[in-house]
């Protein structure tokens, strides 16, 4: 196969008006099939570097990838505080469209944790989304984020601190009711007949691995789900199992066309 990909930058428009920032890694003109990857809670879309090298070698195996900023995230407009699974849905929706629109015939969505269960909830987009993969999300996203909703009911004032440290991102409380909007599991079932992946480390404290087996066990066929020996919520030096399982699932399911 000829290697012509490149990276541009992108920007492209939310439903609330805001600019989401992207980088796309594909041939001069936009055709088959493209990887949206959408990032974790507090991440952004180069992923500290590993999103971009992930990006180039599924460029080896003939695929493009979109990495792109949820808003209020990294260069994308908005304030972080106003984080919200809706909105993390419809920043994933709207990249799909920006794909679809581009040329893209066949659109994968990834997501890791949040952006992960993001992704479920979308789901195939009616049939925008040929296929969804999932690394370490929260399926039980009201009892992962537990400590935190306790938190929020003893602060006062709108914005809830994310952690202990001095530092911590906040949120506005708004965005614990938001999460009650969603079933994540049954959002799970609903992604048939589109092929379904889920990767998880068993030894991640930050969403425990109950979590993948519970999506796994609530989804339809075709589905799979990859448990990582030994792996945290990081993937700390898991990365290259991840993506060769991740690959592999791509190339049987997805066929690249050269």
């Amino acid at each position: 196969m000829e290697h012509c990909f490149s990276w541009k930058k992108v920007k492209y428009p939310n439903s609330g008006g805001l600019k989401l920032s992207g980088l796309l890694y594909t041939k001069p003109v936009a055709a088959g099939t493209v990887v949206v990857v959408c990032h974790g809670f507090v991440g952004s879309k180069e992923g500290g570097g590993r999103a971009i090298a992930m990006a180039e070698e599924l460029g080896l195996l003939g695929y493009s990838t979109l990495l792109f900023d949820f808003s209020g995230c990294g260069e994308s407009e908005g304030d972080f505080a106003d984080i919200s699974l809706t909105r993390h849905i419809g920043d994933i929706e709207n990249s799909v469209t920006f794909c679809r629109e581009l040329g893209f015939n066949q659109v994968i969505t990834v997501g890791r944790s949040f952006g992960g269960t993001a992704a479920i909830c979308l789901g195939r987009l009616g049939g925008d989304v040929a296929g969804v993969c999932t690394w370490a999300a929260p399926g039980a996203v009201q009892e992962v984020f537990s400590r935190y909703r306790e938190r929020a009911d003893r602060v006062e004032g709108d914005l809830v601190p994310i952690s202990d440290e001095i530092d911590a991102v906040k949120v506005n409380k708004s965005f614990f009711n938001d999460l009650d909007r969603y079933d994540v599991f049954g959002r799970a079932a609903l992604i048939a007949p589109a092929p379904l992946l889920i990767i998880h480390g068993d030894q991640d404290k930050t969403v425990p691995v109950a979590n993948a087996q519970a999506i796994y066990r609530a989804a339809s066929e075709p589905k799979g789900i990859e448990i990582i020996d030994g792996a945290d919520h990081q993937f700390t030096g898991c990365h290259q199992v991840v993506w060769t399982v991740f690959f592999k699932w791509l190339k049987e399911k997805f066929p690249a066309k050269c």
